[in-house]
């Protein structure tokens, strides 16, 4: 039986927005989560703490997101979002593709500073074209990341750059 899509919680503080992941954080999740990613940025949050001790694998694509925004949150090298309860899978596919770099790793319990309140996000039926796009770029972050990664990546961000031409053609 396959494990569902993540779960997002989020709790922001003053200066600060921490997002459990729970589950399996997918392509499928990724649209949802970069979506939150990008109304808390706009709302001002520069600090952001992952919990991710119930994340039980993270794909390509939003390894690709969290990349993505990782790279846009942190243009001078500050690192501004946090992993908490890194396990070693998803660990080992973050220095894999040469994403690693662009966060801190926090091994020690998460403790959130002063007052939080609970800001939980609905989570959307993503159509095939947003994932499809969603997916799209975030490989080609990951390729942006690491040249390494446009082996890895070629033939699938140009599978889904077809498909979504496809997609568009169907308008």
């Amino acid at each position: 039986m396959p494990l569902p899509s993540a779960n997002l919680l989020v709790l922001v503080g003053k200066d600060f927005a921490c997002i459990k992941i729970a589950g399996r954080a997918n392509f499928s999740s990724s649209p949802d989560f970069k979506t939150l990613l990008q109304e808390l940025a706009q709302k001002g949050y520069r600090h952001f703490m992952l919990d991710l001790a119930e994340c039980v694998l993270m794909d390509s694509t939003f390894l690709g997101v969290l990349a993505g925004f990782g790279m846009k949150l942190n243009p001078d090298g500050e690192k501004g979002i946090e992993l908490y309860n890194l396990n070693a899978r998803v660990g080992e596919l973050l220095e894999n593709l040469g994403a690693l770099h662009l966060f801190r790793v926090v091994n020690e319990p998460l403790e959130l500073p002063g007052v939080v309140k609970a800001c939980t996000p609905e989570a959307s039926q993503p159509t095939h074209e947003e994932i499809t796009r969603t997916s799209l770029q975030a490989h080609q972050t990951l390729m942006e990341v690491n040249p390494e990664n446009v082996a890895r990546f070629k033939d699938v961000t140009q599978f889904l750059a077809e498909d979504l031409k496809c997609i568009e053609k169907r308008k």
